[in-house]
């Protein structure tokens, strides 16, 4: 087993020049080469006017060097969860000092410098991590490096020998270190505790067969990524090099881990906590079911049914309670009951989010539900909106009934215990959860689902073979993102399926586009217009024409030629 080495001498510790930091590719970076990048972003960092620094990289090698960096210069290291332009706009304003795959940053500066660097302060070194959470706001939460170094002692204690028991094994991630759960389980823990941690971050199935088949590894995942293990790949390799795999940021549902029990061959280590709290509790759903247990760390208490935590993960000694409702069992430990903080107000009426999500997954038509909290554009009201992840039956019954016929068959299980004003008024059903860097699905990513994607139609005349409408073209559209930031224009793909899309509402189109002919694009469409979009269709010679005319003339116009069914 290698040395323990404390956070704050994890860069400062004299010696150990064989200690192997990192694996890059089939690159292993050793203790030498890091200490010196740490000194290259240590020079490049502390001649920066004010105390803090704005860190998001990619590669987790050089967001450790980076981190450490910051660290000895003096600075506060900030951590957004995620590079978006309305992120950084808000972020940068407030820590214009930045470092790696953002806008400005600056660079690691070569130098000289070989002497030891001081031992870094646990109480006066800080951390900020920005944190998404359910609502897609940037919250930032503070974190003094006594409080991670604590955690780093939790986890060694709990996990430690089981996990170094067959020698040094590589930590892999799914999960981004910008989030609390990944810098501690795969950059900090590893830096600590002498194992080599992988630099690239696992994105897709056939990655994680190949990296953990490639020696002793541990996998830090999460939800998001363990339900979705392919059976169709081979994980023999996989199987006998990994010594455990862990999975936060929500609960893994039993499906999932016995799945990943049987592909993987560990029932993963499911960490509970949040990153105001640290780790609270750990289980695993082979030995021990729905009840969890609090680290040795950590004492924990229920106020009513509100779960209480006191640790050393925390900024104070005082108890902390958390948005989690539990109930103790006799046996020790705790089963979670749900979260305490989602009711809100529709209509006047109290409506408990958590209880619409479990009478959906108590029916057979869904397997994953989110209910989340929209505002109706046109009078600020809220409402509520569902995405579902349909079981085989549900996908059966869209596909053979309609959108409509799920929608109604859903909100008449929701009807059996609520009030009907309590109802979602939207529905969305996607094959999986949309998730970020940490594996959570967040109201904002959720809520992105239900962006317009085209305008509702005002229909002027309907005809055999002809038709007419009429669009307002709202700012909102999802067609305009990316297209483009400093002048939003429709692209000229999106009037094309529009008018597709339209007709099939009208006529009797083949389901194979052929060809287009004479497309003319005059005008661009911008956000505020009203168009008018005039349809016909000529069933002998299978051509849908199209034109869209604003008050301004005319904007665009062709014919699509499709083929015949029976072709």
């Amino acid at each position: 087993m290698a040395e323990w080495l404390d956070l704050p001498e994890v860069a400062a510790r004299e010696g150990l020049a064989s200690r192997a930091i990192a694996r890059r590719g089939g690159e292993l970076i050793l203790r030498p080469r890091f200490l010196a990048d740490v000194r290259a972003w240590r020079a490049a960092l502390a001649p920066l006017a004010g105390d803090r620094a704005l860190l998001y990289f990619d590669d987790s090698y050089d967001f450790a060097c980076a981190l450490f960096g910051a660290w000895h210069a003096g600075k506060e290291a900030c951590l957004p969860g995620d590079a978006q332009p309305a992120t950084l706009q808000r972020l940068l304003a407030e820590v214009p000092a930045c470092a790696g795959d953002l806008p400005s940053a600056v660079r690691p500066v070569a130098t000289m410098q070989t002497a030891p660097l001081d031992r870094l302060d646990l109480r006066q070194t800080r951390l900020v991590v920005y944190t998404s959470g359910s609502s897609g706001e940037p919250l930032a939460i503070p974190k003094r490096l006594a409080q991670l170094d604590a955690e780093m002692h939790t986890l060694q204690a709990a996990f430690g020998r089981r996990i170094d028991a067959l020698g040094a094994a590589t930590v892999h991630a799914t999960v981004s270190h910008q989030h609390i759960y990944g810098l501690l389980f795969h950059t900090l823990w590893s830096l600590a505790a002498g194992r080599v941690f992988a630099a690239e971050r696992i994105a897709y199935p056939e990655q994680m067969a190949e990296r953990l088949g490639s020696g002793p590894s541990v996998l830090v995942s999460s939800p998001a990524h363990l339900k979705r293990l392919p059976d169709s790949l081979d994980w023999a390799a996989a199987r006998g090099g990994l010594q455990a795999v862990f999975s936060s940021g929500g609960p893994l549902p039993p499906e999932a881990s016995q799945s990943a029990l049987e592909l993987l061959g560990h029932s993963p280590i499911e960490v509970f906590g949040s990153s105001e709290t640290g780790g609270i509790a750990w289980r695993q759903r082979a030995v021990d079911g729905d009840r969890w247990t609090a680290f040795d760390s950590v004492d924990w208490r229920l106020d009513g049914d509100l779960l209480c935590v006191r640790s050393r993960h925390l900024p104070d000694e005082d108890w902390a309670a958390t948005a989690d409702r539990a109930r103790a069992l006799a046996e020790g430990g705790f089963i979670l009951l749900g979260r305490a903080d989602r009711i809100v107000k529709i209509e006047e009426k109290r409506v408990s989010i958590t209880a619409l999500e479990q009478l959906l997954h108590a029916g057979p038509e869904v397997a994953e539900a989110r209910v989340i909290v929209l505002t109706d554009e046109t009078t600020g009201a809220a409402r509520l909106g569902v995405v579902a992840v349909p079981s085989a039956l549900g996908w059966t019954l869209l596909q053979n009934q309609g959108k409509r016929a799920l929608d109604e068959r859903l909100r008449a299980l929701l009807l059996q215990s609520v009030e009907r004003v309590a109802l979602p008024k939207r529905w969305r059903y996607v094959h999986g959860m949309p998730s970020n860097a940490q594996g959570k699905a967040t109201e904002a990513l959720l809520a992105e689902l239900f962006r317009p994607q085209r305008p509702e139609p005002t229909w002027i005349s309907r005809e055999t073979n002809q038709a007419e409408l009429e669009l307002d073209i709202t700012p909102a559209l999802a067609a305009f993102d990316g297209h483009f930031p400093e002048m939003p224009i429709l692209p000229g793909v999106v009037q094309v399926d529009w008018a597709v899309q339209f007709a099939r509402q009208c006529f009797p189109l083949p389901q194979r586009f052929l060809r287009a002919e004479t497309l003319k694009f005059q005008r661009p469409v911008r956000p505020g217009l009203r168009l008018t979009l005039a349809l016909g269709w000529k069933l002998d010679g299978r051509v849908l024409r199209f034109v869209y005319r604003s008050a301004a003339g005319t904007h665009a116009s062709g014919n699509l030629v499709f083929e015949a069914d029976d072709a």
